[in-house]
């Protein structure tokens, strides 16, 4: 195995599951990879109606538009 995808809920149940996980993987000391899934604005949705911490996770999310086309 060289990556562990963590896709919890994003909440704070989700959050606390994913860092446990993260610590237990640290403990083994093999060389794996985490990630988590990207976040952030869903296609469709009206920036007006997005919150604080999901604009924060979309802009640290964001990729170069010239890798898409």
């Amino acid at each position: 195995m060289t990556e562990v995808v963590i896709a919890t809920n994003l909440n704070l149940e989700g959050e606390a599951t994913a860092m446990y996980i993260n610590q237990q993987i640290l403990e083994i000391k093999k060389k794996i990879k985490v990630t988590r899934l990207a976040r952030g604005m869903p296609s469709g949705s009206d920036i007006e109606y997005a919150d604080e911490t999901t604009i924060t996770h979309a802009l640290g999310s964001r990729i170069n538009i010239n890798e898409i086309l």
